[in-house]
C-alpha cells in the first residue's frame, strides 16, 4: 500500500471498502516488525487469498489514528469485507476453526 495518504477516516475507510482482506501491522509481511504482525500475515498468507497490507510504522500518525477509527487499542487488525475481526489470535483462530473461510465466502456473496 502506498505510505504517504493521509490515515483520515475517510482513507482509512476506502482501503477496507476497496480490499476484501486488509492487515493493518507493524512492518509489511515480508519484513513484519513485531511477532503478532508475524503471525497474523502468516495467517492470511495460509489461508491463501489476496489481502492489502498497511504499515502502520510507516508515519508517526498511523498507529493512532487507525486505533482511534477502528476503536480497537492494538496492531495488528485484520478486516474482513469491511468488518474488524480482531488482531492475531482471532484470526489465527478463525483459520483454524473455519470460520475465517466461513465469514470471507459469505461476504463475498453479499
Amino acid at each position: 500500500m502506498n505510505d504517504d495518504f493521509n490515515w483520515t477516516p475517510d482513507e482509512l475507510q476506502a482501503i477496507v471498502d476497496e480490499h476484501a482482506l486488509v492487515l493493518f501491522m507493524k512492518g509489511e509481511p515480508g519484513a513484519p516488525q513485531c511477532g503478532f504482525s508475524n503471525r497474523a500475515a502468516q495467517a492470511l498468507q495460509a489461508f491463501g487469498e489476496p489481502f492489502a497490507s498497511v504499515n502502520i510504522l510507516s508515519d508517526r500518525r498511523a498507529f493512532p489514528s487507525v486505533c482511534e477509527w477502528s476503536d480497537f487499542p492494538t496492531m495488528p487488525q485484520i478486516f474482513v469485507h469491511g468488518e474488524l475481526i480482531g488482531g492475531s489470535d482471532i484470526v489465527l483462530e478463525m483459520l483454524q476453526d473455519g470460520s475465517l473461510r466461513e465469514m470471507f465466502d459469505e461476504g463475498r456473496q453479499a
